[in-house]
């Protein structure tokens, strides 16, 4: 069974009845106690005044006849049943006694200065004792009050205290449930606002609510939140659409051959050429499904590589390599300067540099240079693809990293990367702790990957 309530409001009339019950409670605790002891001070008092009272009769009297004969002379100290008094003598005999409730005479030890205590049994009782010297022998003066009473009005006392503190605590309950109702409205109404908010009105925003300081912070970082969730939601629709669009040129090509091929009967030759094309357009939605699922896989929180220093300068001369005869064809020249160390995975780094190196030398001018290169800056290592070629108007280049954006849909090519490559590039940086970015030059345009010194060549 669950004992704390669901209610928000119910938790804080709850946690201000127990703040209540807990004052009122240690209020109660400490005028208790006052009061006891000044009752137990009181006493103490009246039952010292006694006892100098009775020393005074005795050393005004002659004997104890005269005393005995003559109550009145000490029996109007006792106002009540509950008063006691003894006069003993050296072996505890009682020569005077005034005991309305037929209390045993105590055994004290003797002292010469007044003494108090307080005896459990058989009902509790408050004593004074003292010893004086009457008529050359030593007695005991012993005056006492029966706490029947006192402990009566105490228990009484702390019944009402009780019955206040659980009172108190139920008052406090219900105006606590009544304050929290009143002062969680604007929470409700914020509530309702954002009810009112589905896949289809993420561009609405909450509020400023002006009322209440805590809920202006709360109502700011959740229009952040809904920008950033209408963002994602228009990137995924974006990305739907690209995929879609992807996807169907390769199909439509496929189907549209094949619709052709069976016609009518074709040569071996025919057959084998169609094969070759389809082959093709498989090898170009195999390469997008592998981008697909590396960055799907990228974008995981738990996505681990093999974290170890790099050589840069040895991956770019292995890329160069790799991609002279592309060059080549294309009249263009490599120039490699790179060097320095960084940390990461030389898989994913190669893979990152060479779709920046095929993007470079498919967009490049001819008989120019692609030159790749690494700058320092304090721990970050900076490693960049420049290319001589048509700038990128200042409207594209943010969205050149986005997954499937292309700056002209037309330019495409057998082997670009389906409008992924960058998209890897910057899923590569992220998981290295790095960014990647873009930026015109005076003769073309310029990739950075910013990536951190390694801290080891171990």
């Amino acid at each position: 069974m669950r004992m704390i309530p669901r209610s928000l409001a119910w938790r804080l009339a709850l946690m201000f009845a127990l703040a209540t019950a807990l004052l009122l409670g240690g209020i109660g605790v400490y005028l208790y106690h006052a009061l006891e002891h000044e009752i137990v001070w009181r006493d103490d008092q009246a039952l010292k005044g006694r006892l100098e009272r009775m020393t005074a009769l005795l050393n005004d009297s002659d004997s104890l006849e005269v005393l005995r004969q003559r109550p009145g002379l000490y029996a109007n100290m006792l106002d009540n049943r509950e008063s006691l008094l003894w006069l003993l003598d050296a072996r505890g005999q009682a020569l005077l006694e005034v005991n309305p409730v037929q209390r045993t005479v105590p055994q004290l030890p003797r002292t010469r200065s007044i003494r108090l205590e307080t005896l459990k049994t058989p009902s509790p009782a408050r004593l004074a004792w003292v010893t004086v010297h009457f008529q050359g022998q030593p007695v005991t003066l012993v005056a006492g009050r029966v706490l029947d009473e006192r402990t009566r009005m105490l228990g009484d006392y702390r019944h009402r205290l009780l019955a206040s503190l659980l009172g108190g605590a139920l008052l406090a309950l219900m105006l606590g449930y009544w304050i929290a109702l009143r002062g969680l409205a604007p929470v409700r109404r914020l509530a309702e606002r954002i009810s009112d908010i589905d896949t289809r009105h993420l561009h609405h925003r909450l509020p400023h609510t002006g009322e209440v300081s805590e809920l202006r912070v709360l109502g700011r970082d959740l229009n952040v939140m809904l920008e950033r969730l209408e963002q994602g939601f228009m990137q995924l629709s974006r990305f739907s659409e690209d995929l879609a669009h992807e996807m169907r040129t390769p199909l439509s090509n496929l189907m549209g051959q094949t619709q052709q091929a069976m016609q009518r009967d074709r040569s071996i030759e025919a057959y084998q050429s169609l094969l070759g094309s389809h082959l093709e357009e498989y090898e170009r939605l195999s390469r997008m499904i592998d981008s697909m699922l590396f960055l799907a896989r990228a974008e995981q929180p738990d996505a681990t590589f093999h974290h170890a220093p790099v050589d840069l300068q040895a991956l770019v001369a292995q890329l160069c390599d790799y991609f002279e005869g592309m060059a080549e064809e294309r009249a263009l020249t490599l120039v490699p300067c790179a060097c320095g160390w960084v940390n990461g995975d030389v898989d994913l780094l190669r893979r990152a540099l060479a779709n920046l190196l095929a993007n470079a030398l498919r967009y490049a001018n001819a008989n120019s240079t692609v030159t790749i290169g690494t700058r320092a800056h304090d721990d970050v290592t900076e490693l960049y693809v420049c290319n001589d070629g048509p700038q990128i108007e200042a409207k594209h280049l943010p969205l050149v990293f986005e997954r499937f954006y292309r700056i002209d849909a037309s330019r495409q090519t057998p082997d670009d990367s389906g409008g992924l490559g960058l998209a890897i590039v910057r899923a590569i940086a992220g998981l290295h702790g790095g960014t990647a970015s873009v930026d015109n030059h005076s003769d073309g345009v310029c990739f950075y990957l910013r990536l951190p010194v390694a801290q080891s060549l171990s």
